[in-house]
């Protein structure tokens, strides 16, 4: 197939750079803009940021100038928002009236009834809200979203066993990358040798968007299953992937071997699809007492596969798990890409 052409806005950031470098070589999608603040623009890529990842720098885009985040200046049939939330809710709907197709990292429009919130292996039905964003805002584009990168992580459990069995109450507890708080991030003297108990609005993301993502899309508008999720967020001295503990009350009290099983066997649509930022095993279960760790297991399958293991019984809700995710990979840059990625698939973005 012939590559999309797509624009990168908040390039300069390190979320942004993500979206570059993942990007750069894509089957899908091919990067003719890279978009940044009116303070960044006409500059060099390589003048206005420094690239803070691995590989070649700029993804070998250095010497391309960073156009205004402007439609008129960097318009391209889809476009991929690392946006701050502030800007993100003046330049996301400018480009959606343009008709762009928004994939978009920012909190502005998660919680919208007519904005799909995204996890494609959770929840592609929610695609369908799509026609009902368009109609009711006269957009010919529209803004699609991923989740908080936290809640992502969690929903990539729960799915498989909200469908097998329906998940009641949750109570999660996470630690959490000091990369998920942007560069420079955390200070180091408040970090190193310590563990922060708050984390601003994270909880609260993670509470609502997991029933969100979990409901169903009724009379073409986003409907939240009515589970009980308590989240206690904590900011942890480690540099990528969210660990999260993780206790679940199941409808029929299943056993952790039933658990087990049905989170072994589950093969969601974009897996069955193919698509090219999709983890051949979006669960990797893990039977060592001592597992998953960050530093061993977040960067396998590029970041885009959640690791689940320590599958017990909890005396107070069922079962208990560990859990851990990459934050800026399938929580941020991969999981909107793969939004894409399915949202092309299903012929709603062309």
């Amino acid at each position: 197939m012939n590559r999309i052409p797509v624009t990168v806005l908040g390039a300069t950031g390190v979320v942004g750079q993500r979206f570059v470098r993942r990007l750069r070589n894509h089957p899908m999608f091919e990067v003719v803009g890279i978009a940044a603040s009116d303070r960044s623009a006409g500059k060099r890529y390589r003048d206005a940021c420094e690239w803070r990842l691995d590989g070649e720098p700029y993804a070998g885009l250095g010497d391309q100038v960073l156009a205004p985040s402007d439609p008129a200046e960097a318009f391209s049939p889809i476009v991929f928002s690392a946006l701050d939330n502030a800007p993100a809710k003046e330049i996301e709907p400018a480009f959606a009236r343009a008709g762009a197709h928004v994939f978009s990292n920012a909190a502005s429009f998660r919680m919208d009834p007519d904005v799909p919130l995204l996890v494609p292996e959770v929840n592609p039905g929610h695609l369908a809200l799509l026609e009902t964003q368009r109609r009711r805002r006269d957009w010919k584009g529209s803004i699609l979203t991923n989740p908080n990168c936290t809640t992502t992580v969690l929903v990539m459990a729960l799915a498989p066993l909200h469908e097998a069995f329906g998940v009641e109450t949750v109570i999660m507890t996470s630690m959490q990358a000091v990369s998920g708080a942007g560069y420079p991030g955390v200070p180091s003297l408040d970090i190193m040798g310590n563990i922060l108990p708050h984390i601003g609005g994270e909880e609260g993301k993670v509470e609502v968007e997991t029933g969100r993502l979990l409901g169903k899309v009724v009379d073409g508008l986003a409907v939240s299953d009515p589970m009980a999720v308590s989240a206690l967020c904590y900011r942890a001295p480690v540099m990528d992937g969210h660990t999260e503990s993780v206790s679940v009350r199941l409808k029929g009290n299943p056993t952790p071997d039933q658990v087990r099983e049905v989170l072994a066997a589950w093969k969601p649509l974009p897996q069955r699809l193919g698509l090219p930022s999709a983890p051949e095993v979006p669960i990797r279960l893990h039977t060592a007492e001592n597992r998953p760790q960050v530093r061993r297991d977040v960067e396998l399958d590029g970041g885009m596969s959640v690791h689940v293991g320590r599958i017990r019984p909890c005396n107070v809700l069922g079962i208990k798990f560990a859990l851990l995710g990459h934050n800026t990979e399938r929580g941020a840059a991969g999981g909107s890409v793969l939004n894409a990625e399915l949202a092309v698939s299903q012929g709603l973005v062309s």
